[in-house]
């Protein structure tokens, strides 16, 4: 019985790893669903971006307010659970703050924690405000339906929850390391959590324990629990963010891609002296229908979209009552992504739902919307290219289903009829000029 705490903690870890890895696979599979795209060229430059922006937070702070804030979120969170370290080798084998030894680096470390976690959970308070009583507009979108408005708030419950557990813990703890309690080596500095042991003081020694230990297993069940709701959740940015970075558009923005097939014709169309490719068996498709015609970097950024809103809130067509939401193109990719690969797991990989991510999901009116102007790319903190699949859904409109609107097709015609948009014969095209002789 002395070690049952010490196996049901290596179970629980286990089925901790054993479970995300699970998640985190099925996401790799279904991001591997799109097209290959080359995205090898310039690895410093491309590292230098993801220091930047995924590890340097250099595009949030444009908002300083909610920059600052999530700064404080990120870097305190993730420098906390170093203590994870120290907590899963107690967890193991019975020790009590095994990293004790390293004595006055230990005290630094546990208070700086202390000061972290204090200042993470009054953030998350701060979001949770602008979130459900301010109402901050881009948070309540049409988009934002109840379950990503739940999503964001669960996330945030459940950070203030473990900085709670954690100041709590370490109050307790240094209650019983003052009684010389067996077990409870006097270790750490507890600059905020001392502030919290005076509301303990009366305390039994055999209810202190039991509170410590309550909630060291409320932090580490907390924190398996948060790692596994991650792959369900928007907050898997927290991961993807790195890749999703390193791997972005380096290229200027605004810059379409070419069609490799429409390339050679328009080649030979210049001159017709050259040898054309080898015929293809297969006739060559244009532009995008479902998930599996996207690139798979387009699937990747619907899955590492952290629906903060910004690329909308600067959205010309969305901020002037127009359908169009590139948050929402991010979401409903990813949604799709995750429709095809559950599929995939009942039916099997060649199985057809009867639904295609244009049209069931995003809609023409959405698509046409869009004035390509890159501001919701450039506002994204993760560098999203939403953009790349509005083209690409739109090249399937016009080139597959001749679904261009009016105006367009216009366009089109005017271009193949006089060689220029305008409807003008070519004979007539000088003819301002002679209003300038």
């Amino acid at each position: 019985m002395h070690y049952l705490p010490n196996v049901l903690f290596a179970l629980l870890l286990l089925t901790t790893v054993l479970l995300f890895v699970k998640q985190a696979g099925k996401i790799r599979r279904n991001i591997l669903l799109g097209r290959e795209l080359d995205r090898s060229d310039q690895p410093k430059l491309r590292l230098k971006t993801m220091f930047m922006v995924a590890l340097g937070q250099s595009k949030m702070v444009k908002r300083p307010v909610a920059g600052l804030l999530h700064i404080v979120v990120y870097v305190g969170f993730v420098i906390i659970n170093i203590e994870v370290i120290e907590i899963l080798i107690d967890g193991l084998f019975s020790t009590h703050r095994v990293l004790s030894f390293l004595g006055g680096l230990y005290d630094f470390l546990i208070g700086s924690f202390e000061i972290l976690a204090i200042s993470v959970l009054a953030a998350c308070v701060i979001f949770l405000l602008r979130r459900n009583v301010l109402k901050i507009k881009r948070f309540w979108n049409r988009e934002m339906t109840s379950w990503p408005r739940t999503d964001a708030n669960i996330i945030l419950t459940i950070e203030i929850l473990l900085m709670s557990a954690f100041l709590i813990m370490n109050a307790s703890d240094s209650i019983l390391q003052s009684r010389l309690v067996e077990h409870y080596s006097v270790a750490g500095a507890f600059p905020i959590s001392s502030m919290i042991a005076p509301l303990l003081s009366d305390w039994s020694t055999d209810g202190l324990i039991f509170l410590e230990r309550f909630c060291w297993w409320f932090h580490i069940i907390g924190i398996f629990a948060f790692i596994n709701y991650l792959p369900m959740s928007k907050h898997f940015h927290i991961i993807l963010a790195f890749p999703n970075v390193y791997y972005s558009n380096l290229e200027h923005l605004g810059r379409l891609s070419n069609i490799k097939e429409v390339s050679n014709e328009v080649k030979l169309m210049m001159d017709p002296s050259a040898t054309p490719p080898p015929a293809d068996a297969t006739p060559p498709t244009f532009g995008a229908k479902d998930i599996a015609d996207l690139s798979w970097k387009s699937i990747m950024d619907g899955y590492t979209c952290t629906e903060c809103g910004r690329c909308s809130s600067v959205c010309p067509a969305n901020q002037t009552g127009k359908l169009l939401s590139p948050r929402k193109i991010m979401m409903d990719v990813r949604d799709r992504a995750e429709e095809v690969g559950n599929n995939i797991d009942k039916h099997g990989k060649d199985h057809n739902d009867g639904k295609t991510l244009v049209h069931d999901y995003i809609t023409a009116e959405e698509l046409w919307a869009c004035t390509t102007c890159n501001a919701c790319t450039d506002a994204c903190p993760v560098n999203n290219d939403p953009l790349a699949v509005i083209v690409e859904l739109r090249r399937y409109l016009v080139m597959e289903k001749s679904e261009a609107p009016k105006e367009l097709n216009n366009v089109f015609t005017n271009i193949e009829n006089n060689g220029a948009p305008w409807q003008f014969p070519m004979a007539d095209r000088l003819n301002w000029a002679k209003e300038q002789e």
